[in-house]
């Protein structure tokens, strides 16, 4: 297994810039591509290539590594590099997408005799930018061997989840759908605890240590007792995103979710209240807003 690699990293944002970092600090050779290119200097100052396209990024890369917004987003930067992309080199895809794109990518890589590795994360760009992501993979497995080196600089952790990359997004999805019903399940709690005049924090303090000890509580949490929303970590429209694809996939599968109705009723409240560029943790001021707080 090669130790260092040379790879294409696609998407500098809030979390694809700290991730590129961790690569060119373990020692990777770092190509960046990024739409808006001013958001990809800071990179090239520590020794990443820019890249003008996709296509020109991904050219002689072992890897190219994807970290976009949406599936039109990856699917775009996908048809750009296709074409560029060595055969046996692998697509890493660190995207949280659809499983019907997934499905897609993993097709249209085959075709051309390349690999497609699904490779979602679990973290905000604190994590991120310490390296503590947790990353949900799926895909041959001689193939996720390959990508090992690029998961150790960015990850306290890999869980391999099946062959099929799809499954790492089925993975994904699922989580992010529990995260957004911690959330909406601890905005209602929270409302009624301080409309029974009990704080806020004491009651997060108490059922975090009785109950859940758990970092999702802790974090978020905090960020509801506190409202404290920005600066946005994930953004809610990015969380109503998700639950729409967590849909989708549920509806292919036949699988009746009727709380993710809930909490998309709820997401679109939030965001007729102008609230979309927030922290997605602000889904539970919905909660208070009709509580009367």
């Amino acid at each position: 297994m090669t130790l260092t690699m040379k790879l294409a990293f696609i998407g500098a944002g809030n979390m694809g810039a700290p991730m590129a970092r961790n690569l060119l600090r373990a020692g990777h050779h770092i190509t960046v591509h990024n739409r808006t290119r001013a958001h990809a200097e800071s990179l090239e100052r520590e020794g990443a290539a820019l890249a003008d396209s996709p296509a020109d990024a991904a050219r002689d890369a072992d890897a190219v590594v994807t970290m976009l917004s949406d599936d039109q987003a990856v699917e775009h930067a996908v048809q750009s590099f296709l074409e560029t992309l060595a055969p046996d080199a692998i697509h890493i895809g660190m995207s949280t997408i659809s499983v019907a794109c997934s499905k897609r990518l993993a097709e249209q890589h085959a075709a051309r005799g390349q690999i497609y590795v699904a490779a979602p994360v679990f973290g905000r760009p604190v994590a991120a930018a310490a390296g503590k992501l947790w990353i949900v993979a799926a895909g041959p497995p001689d193939s996720i061997a390959r990508c090992q080196p690029v998961f150790d600089a960015l990850s306290r952790g890999c869980s391999v989840v099946g062959a099929d990359p799809w499954l790492a997004n089925a993975v994904k999805l699922s989580g992010n759908f529990l995260i957004a019903a911690a959330i909406e399940s601890m905005g209602e709690a929270f409302a009624l605890v301080r409309k029974s005049g009990v704080d806020a924090s004491l009651f997060l303090e108490i059922v975090n240590s009785a109950l859940f000890n758990s970092p999702v509580y802790a974090g978020y949490g905090a960020a509801i007792a506190k409202a404290q929303f920005e600066p946005a970590g994930f953004k809610l429209h990015l969380g109503f995103k998700d639950l729409r694809l967590a849909q989708e996939a549920a509806e292919a599968a036949a699988v009746p979710m009727p709380l993710a109705g809930v909490l998309r009723d709820r997401f679109l409240a939030a965001m007729a209240r102008g609230e979309g560029e927030l922290d997605w943790a602000a889904l539970a001021r919905i909660a208070a807003v009709q509580a009367g707080l």
